[in-house]
């Protein structure tokens, strides 16, 4: 065997199992305190974390708005991906008894590859940190500590001069605080990146970004099980993004389920395929709780931009309480644009008169209005990262719009667009969807 998942780790499985042996100690659980605060104790069969000497399994939420939203759908803890304004969400998170994972940015080896060999950089990232941690470690809002966020940990067998430099904001951090875990969140469950953390880094627990690999989430943990069987955090799960594997209109486009069927998908991925039985599993964190742009403003967002909440909210409540919601958002079945949908490659003629027509699964009496929208497709990427900056309605190209359908006409300029509908109820909740299509000249 030369390659391991896909990785030069040696020359033959001996040698990583001997590497393992040796090793054994990194990513290794703090010893039971219970003077600490927060604390992963080993139980027979895996691994329970505690705070204040009690049993917390973590109902998170990534994001820092709707604080008391979050409480009262019955949620416990955010998570944050850099400590920009973290003062103010720790008061706050302590003010609806919420308690926070602190992301602390780390620059990522494969993204800048000198910073690691500049000394005086690599300096100013740790004394950054250390003031941080020491700032804000007696916070009592404070759950653990999340040194990067999807960081591309190197060959743990070439010597590398991120090792240190990581290993030494971690080894600060349990020194200084004693009392709170550090973890790191990892894009996917990558064997690649545990045997990294598992041989070179000191690392409490692993956390996992996962989002449609979470179907086999509980299958990848146990037959990696022989390496690392460590206690671990989903930091971050949701519905699939627009990325690789989503399905696309044939211009590149790719196409955003429903809001219905996003609280659908959310269900599922936690009942069905979150490893809740796993004695391992410390709890997650769905994504993402607040509002934000990325491909749409609704792709990920759970709540509008003034607050309201949609059916997703009131699917976790379910999830962490067993508890329904008073009112359901609207049930919507799905969007038509000139009697066709999203699959169907929809092409319009500049300035040509179309319609769109939303249906809904069932009448719902209570719907309050419908905000039509069209919109430029969003495609500009910096590097790797989204556009986060939110798009203007073209609100000149509406002619009329009578609750569920709207009159419209096609851009002047060609190129790809969408169309919008967000159907609110008279209970404050609102659901969602969108058509791509595309504008060509005549």
């Amino acid at each position: 065997m030369t390659r391991l998942f896909g990785y030069e780790l040696l020359h033959n499985f001996f040698g990583i199992l001997t590497l393992t042996i040796v090793l054994a100690g990194c990513v290794k659980v703090n010893v039971q305190n219970k003077e600490q605060k927060v604390y992963i104790t080993k139980k027979e069969s895996g691994f329970e974390l505690y705070k204040d000497n009690k049993p917390f399994f973590i109902k998170g939420a990534a994001g820092f708005t709707y604080l008391d939203i979050l409480a009262r759908s019955g949620g416990n803890a955010i998570r944050t991906w850099d400590p920009d304004n973290i003062a103010a969400i720790l008061d706050s998170a302590r003010k609806h008894n919420l308690v926070v994972m602190i992301g602390l940015y780390v620059v990522d080896p494969e993204k800048d590859h000198s910073f690691y060999k500049q000394p005086s950089k690599v300096n100013r990232q740790f004394r950054t940190i250390k003031s941080i941690v020491n700032k804000y470690k007696d916070h009592p809002s404070v759950l653990m500590w999340c040194v990067g966020n999807e960081l591309n940990f190197p060959n743990p067998l070439i010597p590398d001069k991120f090792y240190p430099a990581y290993n030494n904001i971690v080894n600060m951090i349990h020194k200084d605080d004693p009392d709170h875990p550090v973890t790191t969140a990892v894009l996917n469950f990558s064997r690649r990146m545990i045997v990294s953390l598992k041989l070179r880094c000191n690392v409490d627990l692993i956390s996992f970004n996962i989002f449609n690999n979470i179907t086999h989430l509980k299958e990848d943990l146990k037959k990696f099980s022989w390496f690392w069987n460590g206690p671990y955090i989903v930091s971050e799960w949701g519905v699939d993004g627009p990325w690789e594997g989503t399905e696309k209109t044939i211009w590149g486009t790719h196409i955003e389920a429903t809001s219905t069927k996003k609280a659908e998908i959310y269900s599922t991925r936690y009942s069905v395929h979150m490893p809740l039985d796993d004695d391992r599993f410390l709890g997650s964190f769905v994504f993402y709780w607040g509002n934000k742009q990325e491909t749409t403003q609704s792709w990920f967002s759970l709540f509008d931009k003034n607050g309201c909440p949609s059916e997703t909210v009131g699917t976790m409540q379910y999830l962490w309480t067993q508890k329904q919601p008073s009112h359901r958002a609207p049930q919507i079945n799905y969007m038509l644009v000139n009697n066709k949908g999203a699959k169907d490659n929809i092409l319009l003629s500049t300035n040509e008169r179309a319609f769109a027509d939303v249906s809904l699964l069932q009448p719902d009496t209570a719907i309050s209005k419908v905000v039509w929208q069209i919109m430029q497709e969003d495609w500009f990427k910096k590097g790797s990262a989204s556009n986060t900056t939110y798009f203007k309605s073209l609100d000149e190209l509406i002619l009329s719009s009578n609750g569920l359908r709207l009159n419209f006409i096609a851009p002047r300029r060609e190129g790809p667009y969408r169309i919008f509908a967000t159907i609110y109820d008279k209970y404050g909740n609102f659901s969602t969807c969108n058509t791509p299509v595309y504008v060509l000249s005549k």
